[in-house]
């Protein structure tokens, strides 16, 4: 048996130091400053921002950081301490949209992206990041990067989006367009408001509806897990997780037709009314009947049922109704395996040795093909649960999965 493990979150100290550390070694100076994203893991609302839907992520304890000084010319140099002994280098000047190849595209083209907007301002800069938001699990460590990134450079060169909620936003889009142009990866812009917007013990639902301001769009949700007496278990499998090899985007694509063919500007129109109508059972099998597509149906099935779910899930956990909210999760899953086809071997058997060993629920979270689960648990379970898995996945074959503690953590700050 193999003991599974547990990916502590950095300290912010251990984090500063560790930044500040990889930064002098590298470049031989100070750093401007340091800053810091969380990663984020998504309770409930999968595949519904592309959709102007409902999500409600929270932010992880883990944390990428950033030690940052500006240049005075357009060259950028990026170095993580995943390779420690390489430093990837790119111009600004003539930049081109997936002109920059690798994780470096991430950074660089959050800077590119601020350009792109009008912000000339902003110049080259040096850079060394320090990270515990585990890769390719899932949670987002790529908008931990690219949201702690946006925040130095709006810091270091003073266009002062970073001290308000509204104005944060501005940094998001940016975060958001190096995600889609630079980095090649289709982001809805979940992970990004969630990195740069939720609070402490607070679950941010988001509405993804364009029409809606800054200040419309979001509202903290009460996510309290000790009142309940219970842990939130956060598993990534360590199946592969790729987003950019075209099957999120066929997703995304086969949702906007559908929209398209049902004469709304997206999904969201067609939740809204039924959810409205006396029998939404009824409305959504006339809604669905008009698509003659049978994979169609299926991913509209998904997107309109999991819009209500977010809802339902934050009026069962605001009123204490835990079995209720854990049916919510199973059913979130159910729906993104069997409609939206989003899960793979690992994922779905995860999901099912929680519930079979006492979770009040359980799903993948994240854009699916790999990544992690979640787990609603008693306080005190998780990691019995977590090993029960890990037992499971060695009889399978599969990678030994990482477990993390997960609670309702902060959102992106400056750090030193």
């Amino acid at each position: 048996m193999t003991a599974v493990e547990f990916i502590e979150p950095l300290s912010h100290d251990e984090g500063v130091k560790n930044a500040t550390d990889l930064f002098r070694a590298t470049y031989g100076e100070e750093p401007a400053g340091v800053w810091a994203a969380p990663g984020r893991v998504n309770l409930i609302g999968e595949h519904t921002d592309y959709n102007a839907g409902l999500c409600l992520p929270i932010a992880l304890p883990h944390r990428t950081f950033i030690a940052l000084k500006p240049r005075e010319d357009t060259k950028v140099r990026v170095v993580s301490d995943v390779d420690s002994g390489n430093v990837t280098e790119a111009d600004l000047d003539g930049l081109q949209a997936g002109g920059v190849e690798g994780w470096a595209a991430y950074p660089v083209g959050v800077a590119w992206a601020l350009r792109e907007a009008g912000f000339n301002a902003v110049q080259g800069f040096d850079a060394a990041f320090s990270s515990c938001v585990p890769l390719g699990s899932g949670l987002s460590s790529s908008a931990a990067m690219t949201c702690s990134t946006a925040l130095a450079l709006d810091d270091v060169y003073g266009l002062g989006y970073g001290a308000s909620d509204a104005g944060r936003v501005t940094l998001i889009n940016a975060a958001i367009k190096s995600e889609n142009d630079m980095a090649g990866a289709s982001t809805g812009g979940l992970d990004q408001n969630a990195s740069m917007r939720c609070t402490f013990g607070h679950a941010l639902r988001l509405d993804c509806r364009p029409e809606l301001s800054p200040l419309e769009n979001v509202s903290q949700q009460e996510f309290d897990l000790d009142k309940y007496g219970l842990e939130l278990l956060v598993l990534d499998t360590q199946a592969p997780h790729q987003l950019n090899d075209g099957q999120y985007a066929q997703r995304r694509a086969t949702c906007e037709k559908a929209a398209e063919i049902l004469g709304v500007a997206n999904l969201r129109v067609v939740a809204d009314e039924i959810a409205k109508s006396e029998d939404p059972f009824q409305a959504l099998k006339e809604t669905l009947d008009k698509l003659e597509d049978d994979t169609m149906k299926k991913r509209v099935r998904h997107v309109i049922t999991e819009i209500a779910r977010v809802n339902s899930f934050v009026r069962a956990f605001a009123n204490g109704k835990i079995d209720e909210a854990g049916r919510l999760f199973n059913a979130s899953h159910d729906s993104l395996a069997a409609d939206y086809e989003v899960t793979v071997p690992e994922l779905d058997i995860a999901v099912d040795v929680a519930r079979v060993n006492g979770a009040y629920g359980a799903r993948m979270t994240g854009g699916g093909f790999g990544g992690s689960i979640i787990a609603l648990v008693d306080k005190g379970q998780g990691r019995e649960i977590a090993q029960k898995i890990a037992d499971r996945f060695e009889k399978e074959g599969f990678n030994a999965p990482r477990a993390l503690p997960a609670f309702a953590a902060a959102s992106a700050s400056r750090e030193a």
